[in-house]
């Protein structure tokens, strides 16, 4: 089995390049929450030529509604949600920068070539484990829409967040990958 590959968000383009389909991954750095309310609102502010509340540049968002925090600890539990909701969203975010989705389950494969046009990534965490990925979230803090509870943007310090690369930037695909080894 391959190395788990130890990256400080946010990555430069060469090491987007060079990550392929299947390869582990620990992600230390800032991330973003957002699901699809969140996203709705950004793509708006987006078309309406408005600021966004967060730096889009090299960014990394992970598509997530954490739980309540229990006393004692920095974030709730915080497994992936499934991502292909927020497909419909994702070209304008990757126009203004967006790097690294993180998320869990499959998306469209116009999701698979923007990734290619804009050098970007899809990330799996794993879901059912929320608590665990909990334990790599260091710091956690509202951002903005706060009126969305859990689904609002946070913005977190992770260390060691594993993730496995799902789709990189050559049309690289971990489930049709998987899918054929288990036909064969």
């Amino acid at each position: 089995m391959d190395k788990i590959k130890e990256l400080t968000l946010p990555l430069t383009d060469e090491q987007i390049k060079d990550l392929k389909a299947g390869d582990r991954v620990l992600l230390t750095g800032v991330l973003y929450t957002a699901r699809d309310a969140a996203h709705k609102r950004l793509v708006e502010l987006i078309n309406g030529n408005k600021e966004l509340p967060i730096d889009l540049n090299g960014s990394t968002i992970y598509y997530v509604g954490p739980t309540p925090t229990k006393k004692g600890e920095v974030i709730g539990s915080c497994g992936p949600t499934s991502s292909y909701r927020m497909d419909e969203y994702t070209e304008p975010l990757l126009k203004k920068g967006l790097k690294i989705m993180i998320g869990k389950g499959p998306r469209s494969n116009k999701l698979k070539e923007l990734l290619k046009e804009y050098n970007a990534l899809y990330l799996s965490s794993i879901g059912g484990a929320a608590a665990s990925i909990s334990s790599a979230v260091k710091k956690y803090e509202l951002v903005c829409y706060e009126d969305l509870g859990a689904e609002a943007i946070y913005k977190l310090e992770v260390k060691d967040f594993y993730a496995i690369v799902t789709y990189d930037t050559n049309g690289g695909d971990l489930f049709l990958e998987g899918i054929s080894k288990y036909k064969k």
